[in-house]
């Protein structure tokens, strides 16, 4: 499967943001999905999963309440839906797809596909 990530951008803080990854190559519904990212000088971090059914999420501490992660497997898409951005949400958020169904795993190394990444700048 190919994922492609899309809908970054500069936003100031408090505002709020969408980002999408598109799948083809294959059903989306075969796959458990997660977002990631990574800033300038870090690690990459976990920051949401879903289930293939969309049923069950999961979402790292520091975005509960103000990320939400869905899905459409109709339009092969999953979505992360962020709110009251904030300067330390800055860096570039990658998509992936996890060959188990039921995963919400917050591990990279349980990802098999990943996409190429989208810019995502809070900055006032």
């Amino acid at each position: 499967v190919q994922l492609q990530a899309s809908g970054g951008g500069s936003v100031n803080p408090g505002d709020s943001l969408r980002i999408s990854c598109a799948a083809s190559g294959g059903p989306l519904s075969s796959y458990a999905m997660g977002w990631f990212r990574q800033a300038p000088g870090k690690e990459r971090e976990f920051v949401a999963a879903v289930v293939w059914s969309g049923t069950m999420t999961s979402l790292a501490d520091s975005v509960k309440g103000r990320f939400t992660i869905s899905r459409d497997n109709a339009k092969n898409t999953v979505y992360l839906q962020m709110n009251s951005l904030k300067p330390e949400d800055t860096a570039v958020y990658y998509c992936a797809a996890s060959g188990h169904p039921y995963s919400r795993s917050s591990s990279p190394s349980d990802y098999a596909y990943w996409g190429q990444g989208t810019q995502v700048t809070v900055s006032s």
